[in-house]
This record gives C-alpha cells, sequence and structure tokens, in this order.
C-alpha cells in the first residue's frame, strides 16, 4: 500500500496586502508531498496579466449540505476493530472542525448491504416462498452492531453531520429472480417494499439517528453488481407516485426523496420522472455518480426542473490510489466540478477499507480504496481523504455557490459560509506554474500554483 505523508512547507507566493486582509490558504501539492497543510504567508508581487479569479458574492446558487464518504459496513468493522482511543482520534480527525481535523459533513448509509459488506442481506430477509408485507420482521441486523455504534461516535464528535440511505437491493423475496444479484421488484410488492423504506426511517430514529434523504436505487441502470437491482425509469417514477411517496406523507416521513443515483451519461431518466406531474412534488432531487458521462450533465437536470435539488453522491479511487493523477481529477470534476454544476453534496466512496481493499461481497469491488487504510491501529490517509479535505474544513453545511469567473488553467470555485466567511477552491489543470490574481471586493490577493496543485483561500 503506497503511503503519503505531510510534510509542511512554507508558501510559495504571495501578493502585497495588508496582514489583516490575507487569506487563510490551505495547500495540496502532490509533486512537492505538501498535502492539505495551512501555508505562511509570504508577500510577493506577482505578475499575473489577465489571470484574474474575480468573486461576486451578490451573485449567490445552491447551499452546500455537505462533504464526505459512505460509511459503509465494512468501514464500520475496520472501525470497531481499533482500540477505543485510536478509533476515536481518527474519527475526530474526520468529523470534527477545530485544530487540523478536516471536518466531514455528510455520510452515505446503505439501506442493508452494499457490495462493501463481508456478506449480502437486507433486513428482511425470509426463507424461499414466504412474504411479509406488514414489515413484521423488519430488523436491521448486522448494522446493530457495526453501522449504528459507529454512528454514535461520529454524531457525539459533530450531531450536524448529515445521513443519506441508498439501497442496493430489495429484500429477495420482492424481486423477479429471487436473488440478491439483479432482478426488478415484482409490481404487487411496491407497497411492501414502500413500507420497507418507512421501517428504516423510523427503526433508526428510534436508535437516535435521523436519516435526512434516501435515494429509491444505488445505480439503477447497474444490475450486474452483488447486491444490486434494475430499474427502469418508468418503473421509479410508477414506485414514487404511487407507493413511496404516498406511504411517506401516510406516516409523516420528512425525510426526502432523491432518485436516479447513478451515472452521469442519463440525465434523461431523472428528467423523465420530474416531468411526470404526479411524481415530482414527492422529490426533493437527483442523484450523481460519474463512472459514465460530463459533469456538465448535471446542469441540463438543473434547467430542466430548476426546484429540484441536484447531488453528487459517489465516486471511487481503484486501487492501490494514485495520489498524483487522482487527486486533481476528483478536485476538477467533483470539489469544482459537480458543485459549478449545482450539486448540493459530493460523496467520495468508501470511508475505510484494509490493505486488501476487504471487506466485499462475493463479486463486489475487490479493489475500492477506502478514504483511509485501517490496518490494526494504524490508519493510511488516501487520495479520497485529501479530497473531501479541501472542501469539508471550511465550506461548511449551509454554504452558498457564489459566483467566480472561469479563468483557463485555474478550475475554481467560490462560496459564502454561513459565518461570513469567503472561501474559493483553484486548482491549476495546466502543465506549467501558473499565477494569479483574486479579486473580491476590496481584497485583492496574488497567488501561483505548480500544475495539479490546488488551494482552498478563505477570508
Amino acid at each position: 500500500m503506497k503511503k503519503y505523508f505531510i510534510l509542511t512547507l512554507s508558501c510559495l507566493c504571495w501578493g502585497s496586502l495588508q496582514a489583516q486582509k490575507q487569506p487563510q490558504v490551505w495547500l495540496t501539492d502532490v509533486k512537492q508531498n505538501i498535502l492539505f497543510v495551512q501555508q505562511n504567508n509570504k508577500s510577493e508581487n506577482l505578475a499575473t496579466g489577465e489571470n484574474t479569479i474575480s468573486i461576486d458574492p451578490s451573485k449567490s446558487y445552491q447551499s452546500i449540505d455537505g462533504f464526505g464518504y459512505t460509511l459503509t459496513g465494512g468501514s464500520a468493522q475496520h472501525l470497531l476493530a481499533m482500540e477505543k482511543s485510536a478509533r476515536k482520534a481518527i474519527l475526530t480527525e474526520l468529523f470534527a472542525t477545530d485544530k487540523n481535523n478536516i471536518g466531514t459533513s455528510y455520510l452515505r448509509l446503505s439501506i442493508g448491504a452494499s457490495d462493501l459488506n463481508d456478506h449480502v442481506f437486507s433486513y428482511n430477509d425470509l426463507p424461499e416462498g414466504e412474504t411479509d408485507l406488514s414489515m413484521s420482521k423488519f430488523d436491521l441486523g448486522p448494522d446493530k452492531k457495526e453501522i449504528i455504534p459507529v454512528l454514535k461516535e461520529i454524531l457525539a464528535i459533530n450531531p450536524k453531520v448529515k445521513l443519506m440511505g441508498s439501497p442496493w437491493s430489495p429484500p429477495a423475496w420482492m424481486k423477479t429472480n429471487n436473488a440478491t444479484k439483479g432482478g426488478s421488484i415484482k409490481p404487487e410488492f411496491y407497497d411492501a417494499y414502500a413500507l420497507y423504506f418507512v421501517k428504516y426511517i423510523q427503526t433508526m430514529k428510534a436508535n437516535g439517528i435521523t436519516i435526512d434523504a434516501i435515494t429509491v436505487q444505488n445505480e439503477p441502470l447497474h444490475p450486474g453488481n452483488n447486491p444490486s437491482l434494475l430499474m427502469l425509469a418508468a418503473d421509479q417514477a410508477i414506485f414514487v407516485k404511487k407507493h413511496l411517496g404516498p406511504i411517506f406523507k401516510q406516516h409523516k416521513i420528512n425525510t426526502k426523496i432523491i432518485i436516479y443515483d447513478h451515472n452521469a451519461d442519463r440525465p434523461d431518466y431523472p428528467i423523465s420522472i420530474l416531468d411526470d406531474k404526479e411524481a415530482k412534488p414527492y422529490i426533493d432531487g437527483s442523484a450523481f455518480h460519474l463512472y459514465g458521462g460530463r459533469i456538465e450533465a448535471l446542469s441540463k437536470v438543473h434547467e430542466a426542473h430548476p426546484d429540484k435539488n441536484i447531488y453528487f453522491t459517489e465516486q471511487w479511487v481503484g486501487a492501490p490510489g494514485n495520489m498524483a493523477g487522482d487527486f486533481p481529477f476528483h478536485v476538477k470534476h467533483l470539489i469544482i466540478g459537480a458543485t459549478r454544476n449545482w450539486a448540493r453534496t459530493v460523496l467520495e466512496w468508501n470511508l475505510a477499507a484494509d490493505g486488501n481493499y476487504n471487506p466485499h461481497t462475493p463479486g463486489g469491488c475487490d479493489r475500492c480504496l477506502g478514504a483511509i487504510t485501517i490496518e490494526g491501529n494504524k490508519v493510511t490517509r488516501n487520495p479520497a481523504y485529501y479530497i473531501i479535505a479541501q472542501a469539508a474544513k471550511f465550506v461548511r453545511p449551509g454554504s452558498v455557490r457564489i459566483a467566480s469567473n472561469e479563468v483557463d488553467g485555474l478550475a475554481n470555485v467560490a462560496f459564502k459560509t454561513p459565518e461570513g466567511k469567503t472561501v474559493l477552491i483553484v486548482l491549476n489543470t495546466g502543465k506549467e506554474q501558473k499565477a494569479f490574481a483574486i479579486a473580491l471586493q476590496n481584497k485583492n490577493t496574488s497567488y501561483s500554483l505548480a500544475p495539479n496543485a490546488t488551494a482552498t483561500f478563505v477570508w
């Protein structure tokens, strides 16, 4: 396993500016082994020419719910295997916002097993031939001893962390193939499956855990995973408008319903559901991954239905990881790209795995690199850790994206935080060192970034 170490180096260069107006700068420059390190300000005049990023706080866009990961069952297992003090230390580093902690603010959970559990299960597994329409046998199963204890420790550190639940598969007895992999839901079980969601939300609440949002199905057009489900757009529309939405209303469930939760190559899927006037009132928004398509597709959905929200919910880092390539790609397309295209969340995939990328189900992902690798009490911080840190620490929930111009070779996005701070994230996408100016009202700053380096500025 490749390990990444932090070396604190001095700042590259600063424009002439009064000290009280200089922003904090947190830099990641992989080639210099600088991994999310606060820089010491050093005044220097730079010739920036037309490379000026102008921030306009008067123009605002979407609010931000948070940045984070999926807390898989496997992630929870590795955390629970640590000594209590070691686990508390890494959870504090991940979820607290003070000192050098990175402030993870949003987590996705699997409803039942994902492919990064050590076995496949649902919350209502029955012997062949049996059904349970009333969900009388609903049980959180392994989540009671893995996910819930870890969540309680996380929420003790930061009670404001938001949670999203996503199913990989319904119980097998509800499916056309009676299997965990593939198949579709039998229409006669739509009501039972809608009640399954209600029971999940209610049971988690009884354990002190609030589920802020659910997606109807993880990757509904990818039935080849284990577990998985094929759910076409027309079927998802029927399920939402005739079953899930009404039963949420009946049980006074306030958890958001989010559709799609798959790649950016099929914006037609969520648009077609939102075009359905019966389904749309129950839906909060659409969720996306980027294993296919272009991130700009998120804006197509926003333009078609600007009253509905956009979320980015999953992107993996493939093992063994390549910090020099993974970090700039994810910052460009997700931290900057997804938020510039209306996403309220940016979530990387699994929070933790071991050095062999375990556990996973038979047929599940065997090359998914965790944001951290846990071996005993030893923790290695991998690319996704730094990708999320670059935004999560300062772009807190409730922040609002504000306008900033696009400059060739300098991908960027700006935010105003609930505390009134301004945050700008800039990535040098070019092949040469690049000097640039930042114009923010009466605060003018200049800086220089190496190729593929990213800086987060905080005023």
